[in-house]
């Protein structure tokens, strides 16, 4: 992810809402980056997932009502 400094930024913003203190994860996103622990490639793929949606213009998620 060091070429893609925007998708980069999306798994650290998931990172650190879903990771907010050491209560969820001993380590800060650039630590856990750093040694690839289950954390930051769970935060990844929330980011990869997100940029698929948010590209297609066609896919409109169900509202929940």
């Amino acid at each position: 992810m060091q070429h893609d400094l925007r998708l980069r930024a999306a798994a650290r913003e998931i990172y650190d809402a879903c990771y907010p203190g050491e209560e969820w994860s001993p380590v800060s996103f650039e630590e856990a980056e750093h040694f690839g622990t289950v954390h930051y490639r769970q935060a990844v793929g929330a980011a990869q997932r997100a940029r698929a949606v948010l590209v297609d213009r066609e896919e409109q998620p169900e509202l929940f009502a």
